[in-house]
């Protein structure tokens, strides 16, 4: 087949080495740059030298179709003939077909089928670099079958980067496998740095700065005027696209401004793919990087940002948040400039900045949602993927997240193997959650309605713009994109097909785990089969009476259980999933004030309030109920809200309250744990803190702080956590807020006393102090470390020395104050007192107060509380 092909390419000169080294080791590596033909000529080489079908998976479905088109034009031939491809919904093969391009994912499913892979006589991995999750899991497949079944079977890795080390100890034996390059491009790229005036950060989960986008449109119509040829513009994502577009839309007349995005349909792809009559701009996001080849393009203008997924593991939702590109990438991407002639690329960053870019982007196992993968795992008996083959092991987090789900959808069992009902799953070739509502759902709504709804919920493109589910599959059963209905109808009728012949009976649903629902919620949503929604579904036979806006509710329901939500206000925008994120949807939506959803597809950037509905269908309460019904309870709840204590019968639907009623009598244990539970929210300050109480807490606390266990600890954190020791009686009494203020909370302090600390409390920490004048004076205990005693100075004559306190170990600082109660002085050391600072204080106050006493030598004068009478 090579031979039929007169284009010389750069890889051309290694293809010989790599056929050699193939037939030796028969497997191996090759690493080409982007440009130098590697996905044409690679595969047509191979071909010429082995006896079955060359089978080359690449990791998206455009780049699938597109490398069978040029392969076939390379040969002269149409598509279907000696080269073919395969995508989801989409075959063009015929019995002469030697090359077949497939997607990862359809590999993936044809190693499940059949790992002999029968007729294959090659499997060639393109773009293995770019780590996606089928890529993974295709690559260790593939090698663990061609070591246990078919160890003839060649199996090539072609990467654009150099990292090769670790995909050739992968495919080797005890040796790793023999790595072929071609080194050099086609043709040279001109770097030009062309950074913004002023820097812009990087968005991470927020829209691109406008600042930027306007930099790229200037950027491009410089391009346009200093170089000749078509000008690939990538951009992270499609608003980007359209909001570029839209600040060019003046070139129209001039230049063909078309974009390049994954959710466009296949015939909008493919036309950004063929020459035009015009200078053409194609608008891309990373789509473009490899593989593809947009022809005409000498100039590449590089925004430097990709769009990344993100899982959110405990919502079970993702985001798309925006990170500057890799060395890597940015290599790729320049790359597309030179693969027709020398061309040029303008970088919308520095040469400096360009250093600290990561040099390679992140694996899809780091970031992504496991379900699936998971149940690959699973289905190929590797359930936690040791000893496969594959170029990462999975984030643990992740994959326990995955067996959860697995298992909840009763997909696998306690030891993560695959179940009978697993298999099924598996067998469906959709994403788990997927196929969990096409069996459960097709004996409820009809497997004709399951099917055509799983079809538009695996394709997040087929149901077109807007949010409203239903309105697109609308749109898809009347043919208004007939290439898109033709697709969509392709993965009905192969859904269809994986249906059992013994699908759960009409009017009966099934709950994740396999077994019957609650009877309740399906007698419920039997009962209304006459009901219908606003948006004007209409029944179908075999359907269970149910339009279809609550069919596809119903679905969508059972597919994603945590994503139905109910509106927060009538006639608003925000709701509250099952699963209990808030969300939002668009302003201007046509589905604002349903009062309830079930969301398909939503996302949340890290930091956001609340989730983005993105599609979306009105249904009722019941066939929520129906849907989510492992999520449905009805309990007591007594607790604390508000500030009191509430006891209530309440039924809810995961984290939504559907309806309640007030519990007249409550469980006393109950009302005590929302009393305790109430404390340790409010504080201690719901108690009633008398005088007596708060100097006993005090003295409680110089003890501890001074003798230690096993005095208390009374910090508000020691009493919140012994609050059932101490307040025990008092919250066992009490039913509401208003009881906690009528506690004793001295005497209920005091149970934290051991009986001997509680007969020594006294003795060691004293409330009150008797002075030498007779009068008993109250300690103030308000710092533990230093207890003060504030006294008249002449009370205090004859008094040697400061008393102490905690058995001696503690001096007493004593406020020494005037007649008029104003200090004079403070000392815990009484004696130096008297002999050097009572002199200096007599001599300042002893005329101001005249009629008080004031001794030279106070240690031996009488103590009085009185003044001198006056003389008449």
């Amino acid at each position: 087949m090579l031979s039929d092909v007169t284009l010389d390419l750069p890889v051309r000169p290694v293809l010989p080495a790599l056929v050699a080294a193939l037939d030796a080791a028969g497997a191996g590596v090759l690493v080409a740059p982007p440009g130098t033909g590697k996905t044409t000529l690679a595969p047509l080489a191979v071909a010429d030298r082995v006896t079955g079908r060359v089978v080359i998976a690449q990791p998206r479905r455009v780049a699938a179709r597109a490398a069978a088109r040029r392969m076939a034009e390379l040969l002269g031939e149409r598509v279907g003939d000696r080269v073919g491809y395969a995508v989801r919904g989409e075959r063009q093969v015929s019995r002469a077909t030697r090359v077949e391009v497939v997607t990862t994912g359809l590999l993936v499913r044809r190693l499940h089928h059949d790992p002999e892979l029968p007729g294959t006589g090659a499997v060639l991995l393109d773009e293995c670099h770019e780590r996606q999750l089928d890529a993974d899991l295709a690559l260790a497949f593939a090698v663990e079958a061609r070591a246990t079944l078919r160890p003839d079977l060649w199996l090539l890795a072609m990467s654009a980067t150099p990292d090769t080390d670790r995909f050739a100890a992968l495919l080797g034996g005890p040796d790793p496998a023999p790595v072929v390059r071609a080194e050099s491009a086609l043709h040279p790229v001109q770097r030009i740095w062309a950074p913004p005036a002023r820097p812009i950060a990087p968005p991470g989960g927020r829209p691109v700065d406008r600042a930027l986008l306007d930099h790229v449109a200037a950027t491009v119509r410089r391009a346009l005027r200093e170089r000749d040829g078509d000008v690939l513009v990538f951009l992270p994502g499609a608003g980007e696209i359209a909001a570029v577009t839209g600040r060019l839309a003046d070139l129209r007349d001039a230049v063909a401004l078309l974009p390049l995005h994954g959710r466009q349909r296949g015939s909008e792809q493919d036309a950004a793919l063929r020459p035009a009559d015009r200078r053409r701009v194609v608008l891309a996001t990373a789509l473009a990087e490899t593989s593809l080849t947009v022809p005409g393009v000498r100039v590449v203008v590089d925004a430097g940002l990709s769009r990344v997924p993100r899982t959110d593991l405990a919502r079970g939702l993702g985001a798309l948040i925006t990170v500057p590109v890799s060395r890597a990438a940015a290599t790729q991407r320049a790359g597309r400039a030179g693969r027709e002639a020398p061309g040029t690329v303008y970088r919308c960053w520095s040469a400096a900045t360009h250093e600290r870019l990561p040099a390679r982007p992140e694996p899809e196992i780091a970031t992504a949602d496991l379900t699936g993968f998971a149940l690959e795992l699973a289905a190929w008996g590797r359930p936690d993927g040791v000893g496969l083959a594959l170029p990462d092991p999975p984030p643990p987090a992740a994959m326990a997240v995955a067996r959860d789900t697995l298992a909840t959808l009763g997909a696998v069992d306690a030891d993560g193997r695959i179940t009978g009902r697993g298999r099924a799953i598996a067998a469906a070739g959709a994403h788990p959650r997927l196929a969990r509502a096409l069996l459960d759902g097709a004996g409820r709504v009809g497997a004709d309605r399951a099917a055509e709804v799983v079809a538009l919920l695996a394709e997040e493109t087929a149901a077109g713009p807007g949010d409203d589910l239903v309105a697109g599959w609308r749109r898809l059963r009347a043919g208004a994109d007939a290439g898109a209905t033709a697709r969509w109808r392709a993965e009905v009728r192969r859904l269809r097909a994986a249906l059992p012949a013994n699908s759960a009976p009409e009017g009966h649903a099934t709950d994740p785990t396999g077994g019957p629902e609650h009877a309740g919620a399906a007698r419920g949503a039997n009962g209304r089969a006459n009901a219908a929604m606003e948006a004007g579904g209409r029944r179908r036979a075999g359907s269970g009476g149910l339009t279809d806006d609550l069919a596809a509710g119903l679905l969508v329901g059972l597919a994603y259980p945590e994503r139905l939500a109910r509106v927060r206000r009538p006639g608003g925008s925000a709701y509250l999933m099952t699963g209990g994120t808030a969300a939002e949807l668009a302003a201007g939506s046509g589905l604002t004030g349903s009062d309830w959803l079930a969301v398909a597809v939503a996302d949340r950037t890290p930091g956001a309030p609340s989730a983005r509905i993105r599609r979306a269908t009105p249904l009722d309460e019941a066939t929520a109920r129906e849907a989510a019904g492992p999520l449905l309870s009805t309990r007591r709840e007594v607790g604390w809200s508000d500030g009191d204590v509430v006891a209530r019968e309440v039924t809810r639907l995961g984290a939504i309250l559907l309806q309640e009623r007030r519990l007249d009598r409550p469980d006393r244990a109950d009302v005590a744990a929302a009393l305790l539970t109430g404390l340790r929210q409010d504080g201690l300050g719901l108690l009633s803190w008398t005088p007596a109480a708060e100097a006993l807490r005090e003295r409680l606390a110089f003890t501890r702080h001074h003798l230690g266990a096993p005095w208390p600890e009374v910090s508000d954190e020691a009493l919140l956590a012994a609050a059932p020791t101490w307040l025990g009686p008092e919250l066992s009494a009490a039913r509401r807020r208003a009881d906690l203020a009528r506690v004793d909370v001295a005497g209920a302090l005091r149970r934290l006393l051991p009986w001997a600390q509680a007969a020594q409390l006294d003795e060691l920490a004293p409330e009150r102090i008797a002075v030498p004048s007779g009068s008993r004076i109250r300690v103030d205990y308000s710092d533990p470390a230093a207890p003060v005693l504030a006294v008249k100075l002449q009370e205090t004559f004859g008094w040697p020395a400061a008393p102490r306190i905690a058995g001696g170990r503690v001096p007493v600082l004593l406020h020494l104050l005037s007649p008029a109660g104003r200090p004079v002085a403070v000392t815990a050391d009484l004696e130096s007192f008297w002999r050097t600072g009572y002199p200096q204080v007599r001599g300042e106050l002893r005329g101001r107060y005249p009629r008080h006493p004031w001794p030279e030598d106070p240690t031996t004068a009488t103590p009085t509380r009185r003044a001198t009478p006056r003389r008449r």
